[in-house]
């Protein structure tokens, strides 16, 4: 791998030739945050593709783009005197440096879930009101449930035992039945977000990403799918004219694959 040397030479090298698009490219010049913010969006989600896909050298690519954007905000951020790549590199740094007492101070630590706690404490102590206010807004909602019930197990409000969450999704599944035979669809619609909220607590417990897991049926399906759109085109039939029981043949063998 590059030595340090090097890796800062790389880094320079792309500060220089964002300095130079931002001077001399028509497209570059015209952008600001605003306009490259749904960009970042689009880039993120496709460097969570690729860490799915487990492709290092796709990871590789939009780790460069990502890296990209985040010199090209703080080149506009100097461009107002607000802040620089330096400002934000080293502002990064000071909350890392405050946020890990238990390696650049005398705090003690057991294990992974007391950092945990100790970083939230901390947060609080920087003048935020609630430990939920570092959750965004605008999250996914399935990513936004998820860092909720990180975020306030940090502070110590969870559950002691996965067998009691697992009792709680059956409880909250059990509601939503009651619901569904009622046929209320206020009532079902909330019933059935309390049924997803405690399975994503569940999976917490038992230590899965439920985005992560989620997104990789999304794929198994899609590609099954595939397979079975491009059975039926080779025997050049449609799939709307196909019985369920010709297609469930090509889907349990693209199960196989």
């Amino acid at each position: 791998m590059n030595s340090r040397a090097n890796q800062l030479k790389a880094f320079d090298r792309l500060l220089t030739i964002m300095d130079e698009l931002r001077d001399q490219c028509p497209w570059d010049k015209k952008q600001t945050m605003e306009s490259l913010r749904h960009l970042t969006i689009e880039e993120t989600y496709e460097l969570g593709d690729a860490i799915l896909d487990n492709d290092l050298e796709e990871v590789k690519k939009e780790l460069g783009d990502v890296l990209l954007h985040l010199v090209f905000y703080s080149k506009i951020g100097s461009e107002t005197n607000t802040f620089d790549i330096a400002d934000v590199c080293n502002s990064i740094c000071d909350k890392l440096i405050h946020r890990h007492p238990h390696i650049y101070g005398d705090v003690k630590v057991k294990d992974e879930a007391e950092v945990k706690r100790n970083w939230e404490k901390l947060k609080l102590k920087e003048g935020k009101t609630s430990v939920l206010e570092g959750v965004p807004k605008s999250l996914p909602a399935l990513v936004k449930a998820n860092r909720i019930q990180d975020k306030v197990a940090g502070v110590g409000f969870d559950w002691e035992k996965p067998e009691q969450v697992w009792e709680k999704v059956e409880e909250e599944i059990n509601e939503f039945k009651v619901e569904v035979a009622k046929k209320d669809r206020e009532a079902m619609e909330s019933e059935f977000g309390d049924v997803l909220f405690s399975l994503v607590n569940y999976a917490r417990f038992v230590d899965i990403n439920p985005e992560n897991a989620l997104e990789r049926t999304n794929k198994k399906f899609s590609k099954r799918f595939q397979y079975l759109e491009a059975k039926a085109k080779a025997l050049n039939k449609d799939l709307k004219d196909m019985t369920l029981a010709e297609m469930d043949v090509f889907w349990e063998e693209a199960k196989k694959l």
